[in-house]
């Protein structure tokens, strides 16, 4: 079969939920394609006094249930394609945790590695000139993404709010805090994953010992506590990625559940296993320190195909898209993939596990986090009123469960998978808006 393109992928799943809520033809239509679509192009003078000419695209992909919300990616091989992909998941996202707002994704391409801070602020700043007119906090409200991060966020948000002539700081979410920032957004996107998972073994079987003292707890002081030495009813973990989502996951699955053991991660280079554990700070401090897990020496070497069809209780895909496809479904042993990258599964790859029995918690479900945090952070800025890390742990938590028993009770309604009932939920509500508000 011919790779398929990211937003083939997206319209693929949508088409499959269509047919099965039976989707009126001017609801699916709508929903298959962005409802606006911007690409720009940025002027921008270099260190060396040369002036370098950036594209930049914002798709805005369904408003219906409120401002668009959605990342910034600055990468060199960045596709129109891609950010449309992602625009549709962020509106599916957006929805199955119930937050009102709808999808949107932007990017510029260019390659942040090559460039100095000095660029990189004039190339943000230019950017956000650029589509100036069609965000704002109650239109569209971008915050940081791949190689894009909360200084260049801080430097979007400034040149915003001199567009407008105020402070605007919910114009973006993903700031510092020092300027608006929410507590708690370092680590959404994980955090809400183990809460996810939490719920997903119980249901499962799987007997997943919460500590819940540190459930709730800031990453800071879950950093400073040693790994727990399970010795009994040990569940085993492997995460394919050691970016962001990567790196808090293993601290997180290893402070918040007192049985667990990490026995493989991995980065770009490979990845490492060691079947009696992988200490979170060790390891970290060796990614850190080489700017590898590789070189970790307590561990075996192993590629990143091989980390997916270990033997282990839970896979956490939380780097690449199409990672789990139909040639290796089948060789997958994981009881729970927790999807913290976008799109790491194939649809071919869904109906194998579903058949196998293996319970998939899809990508807009399981890293939702991010975005709602995202979402309380824009929620401080409006009312100027700023929340603490348990109070935003504790309604980050409540959001990610009922996400979740949604999807599952939409699922087994319908006899189907995860990734078809969150879908079954999400586009539910979004048609729903749609017709309250005329559309269709």
């Amino acid at each position: 079969m011919a790779k398929r393109s990211p937003f083939e992928i997206a319209q693929e799943q949508l088409d499959k939920v269509a047919k099965i809520i039976k989707l009126d033809p001017a609801s699916y239509e709508m929903l298959r394609w962005p409802m606006r679509e911007l690409r720009v192009t940025i002027p921008v003078k270099m260190d060396d006094g040369s002036v370098k000419v950036f594209k930049g695209f914002r798709v805005q992909y369904n408003d219906s249930r409120g401002p668009t919300k959605g990342g910034i990616r600055f990468h060199p091989e960045e596709t129109i394609d891609t950010v449309r992909a992602l625009a549709a998941w962020m509106t599916w996202k957006t929805s199955i945790v119930n937050i009102p707002y709808g999808g949107s994704k932007g990017g510029v391409i260019c390659n942040p590695k090559e460039m100095s801070k000095g660029e990189l602020e004039r190339l943000s700043r230019g950017y956000i000139r650029a589509i100036g007119r069609f965000v704002g906090p109650e239109r569209d409200i971008p915050a940081p993404d791949v190689y894009t991060t909360p200084q260049m966020m801080s430097w979007m948000m400034d040149e915003y709010s001199k567009i407008v002539g105020y402070n605007a700081p919910g114009v973006i979410t993903g700031k510092p805090q020092a300027i608006g920032g929410s507590r708690g957004r370092e680590d959404a996107t994980a955090r809400g994953g183990m809460f996810v998972l939490r719920e997903a073994a119980k249901k499962a079987g799987i007997n997943l010992i919460e500590n819940k003292e540190n459930s709730h707890r800031k990453p800071q002081e879950l950093e400073k506590l040693p790994d727990p030495q399970p010795k009994a009813n040990v569940i085993k973990v492997a995460i394919q990625g050691y970016g962001n989502a990567g790196y808090y996951a293993h601290l997180l699955v290893t402070r918040m559940f007192d049985n667990v053991k990490v026995v493989a991660v991995s980065d770009s280079k490979g990845g490492i296993y060691n079947e009696n554990g992988l200490p979170f700070n060790p390891v970290f401090e060796t990614k850190t320190k080489e700017k590898t897990v590789t070189k970790y020496k307590d561990a075996k070497q192993i590629s990143n195909k091989e980390l997916l069809e270990l033997d282990v209780d839970v896979l956490i895909p939380a780097a690449l898209e199409e990672v789990i496809t139909e040639e290796n479904a089948n060789r997958i042993k994981a009881k729970i993939v927790l999807e913290l990258a976008n799109g790491p599964t194939t649809p071919e790859a869904d109906e194998i596990l579903f058949k196998k029995g293996i319970v998939v918690i899809p990508d807009f479900l399981a890293n939702a986090g991010g975005v709602t945090v995202s979402y309380f952070e824009w929620v401080q800025n409006i009312t100027g009123y700023y929340w603490d890390y348990e109070e935003v742990y504790e309604k980050l938590d409540r959001k990610m469960k009922e996400g979740y028993y949604d999807t599952v009770k939409a699922a087994e309604g319908h006899k189907t998978h995860n990734r078809n009932g969150a879908y079954i939920v999400s586009v539910g509500r979004v048609v729903e808006a749609m017709k309250l508000r005329g559309w269709i």
